[in-house]
């Protein structure tokens, strides 16, 4: 393996691990601050902050019991993330000087991670809470910008990940 080669299999798993540590900080505080975060989902939930003018209010939930399920799914989801993420950079990095074939294959669980990441924070913020509930309405409940940085590197990660390497000689 070229030290380019070595340099950019370091830095994937880096990356990962990031992710997989975020993932991780993000669950733990929505479970350590339940109450701040659930909130959270609530309001956006109920719209109640959203431009009072807007014709999407009939879109609003005003259940307890959907609030929970929606954030306990959340929880679940990072949890997800975070435990897929690492479990991929743990075994991208035992596969850190095999060949191109086998360190292509232990991203497995790394690319369920980030397709976890890309549910969530895409799928789940963006498109549901970003447009389905009005929340870039929203100046004390948006969750957007996070959401925004958060899906970018993801993707960017996601897809540095798809680039297989070649198989070379060693001597290049």
């Amino acid at each position: 393996m070229t030290p380019t080669a070595h340099v950019l299999r370091i830095g994937k798993i880096v990356a990962v691990t990031g992710i997989g540590l975020l993932s991780l900080l993000v669950t733990l505080g929505n479970i350590t601050d339940y109450c701040s975060n659930f909130l959270f989902v609530e309001h956006v939930m109920k719209m109640d902050t959203i431009f009072p003018a807007s014709n999407i209010h009939n879109r609003s939930f005003h259940s307890p019991v959907v609030f929970t399920c929606c954030y306990v799914c959340i929880i679940t989801l990072e949890a997800f993330m975070a435990f897929a993420c690492l479990r991929g950079s743990w075994d991208m990095t035992r596969n850190l000087k095999s060949g191109a074939v086998a360190f292509h294959a232990a991203k497995r669980w790394a690319l369920w991670g980030l397709t976890g990441g890309i549910l969530l924070w895409f799928i789940g913020f963006e498109v549901v809470g970003g447009e389905w509930f009005g929340m870039w309405q929203s100046t004390q409940w948006n969750g957007l910008y996070s959401a925004d940085r958060i899906v970018t590197f993801i993707m960017l990660v996601f897809i540095s990940l798809q680039l297989k390497e070649e198989e070379r000689p060693e001597a290049l």
